[in-house]
């Protein structure tokens, strides 16, 4: 049996859940739980908000642990490997977008917490080619949430060709931005931030922030019109869409990757005139995931995080429904 949280209705408290898993896929592990990250998303799934989740859900998509178990036919992992499990607990590997190696768009891909009992619990299990293990050099306390907040703003950059010579915008330093700026300075680029608490300077300096802006002034968004490369919008809320386009560069790219649910509201003409795009991606492929990874290990790039103990689960989701997670929140069963 698998001891786990789990919520019964939208938006209710999660509870003590037991579940028997059945037996081991050929092609799965076992995870046993050792630590794993809260993310905006597991509230938006606790809430229904996107209107798929199936109740009994278990959250919990950021996963570090170590393999409990193995499949037959898994020679990839072992048996007391320390590994992550993000937002995919596993890949079709027969559609086109797996076999081109875009594996974060496979459709018949498995969500951890879509349809599947996530990480809020003492184990997990997930195909083995979902599942990685980790660099030696990572902290495994806080690597957790890497394997969504950070491979979401780490994918972009290889997406779309960022170059280390870009001055790039992060819009909101939050669970997402503030994983962004470090991956940006590592980068090389020129790194500015669009906030609305200016004031945490030297927090954001930490960062390897260059630049700070009041998201909350339209004039000082004005100021530094066409000036950049590519902007990283990180926030789930309704912007003044226009002004960011406005700070683009032409040819420049404003990336989405904050859930907004209402639509963009855009001027075609500020589009056409400065040949400027607008995207979105989700997590992205195992090879960026495992690029992420070394990428962290060789940088000393970390989420910075809070931790609670797994028996504390609602108060850590009260936690971060009052907006005070800074800026990742990580489950704990040590």
């Amino acid at each position: 049996m698998i001891h786990a949280y789990a919520t019964h209705e939208p938006g209710q408290p999660l509870q003590p859940y037991r579940y028997d898993p059945g037996l081991l896929d050929r092609d799965e592990v076992e995870i046993s739980v050792d630590y794993c990250g809260i993310c905006h998303s597991d509230l938006s799934m606790i809430d229904n908000a996107w209107g798929m989740t199936q109740y009994p859900l278990v959250p919990g998509h950021e996963v570090i642990g170590q393999i409990a178990a193995v499949g037959q036919d898994v020679k990839s992992l072992a048996i007391g490997d320390t590994v992550g499990l993000g937002w995919h607990a596993g890949y079709c590997a027969t559609c086109d977008s797996c076999l081109s190696g875009h594996h974060n768009l496979c459709q018949n891909a498995t969500g951890s917490i879509v349809g599947h009992h996530g990480g809020f619990a003492d184990r997990v299990r997930a195909k083995a080619n979902s599942v990685f293990v980790l660099p030696d050099r990572l902290d495994q306390q806080s690597a957790g949430p890497l394997f969504c907040g950070g491979i979401t703003v780490f994918n972009p950059l290889i997406a779309f060709d960022v170059k280390p010579t870009d001055r790039v915008a992060v819009v909101g330093v939050g669970g997402l931005g503030h994983l962004a700026c470090q991956f940006l300075n590592a980068w090389g680029c020129e790194v500015t931030a669009f906030t609305s608490t200016p004031n945490k300077k030297s927090m954001l300096k930490k960062l390897g922030v260059h630049r700070i802006i009041d998201s909350t002034n339209s004039e000082a968004i004005e100021q530094v019109a066409g000036q950049f490369d590519f902007i990283l919008s990180t926030v789930n809320v309704k912007l003044d869409w226009n002004r960011y386009l406005g700070a683009l560069k032409p040819t420049g790219r404003l990336h989405i990757v904050g859930g907004v649910l209402e639509p963009l509201d855009l001027n075609a003409f500020a589009l056409i005139m400065g040949q400027r795009q607008v995207s979105g991606s989700p997590v992205g492929p195992p090879t960026n995931i495992r690029m992420m990874l070394d990428f962290c290990a060789l940088h000393k790039i970390q989420p910075v995080i809070e931790t609670f103990a797994m028996q504390e689960v609602n108060s850590a989701l009260d936690h971060l429904r009052a907006g005070k997670a800074r800026y990742r929140i990580v489950l704990t069963n040590k």
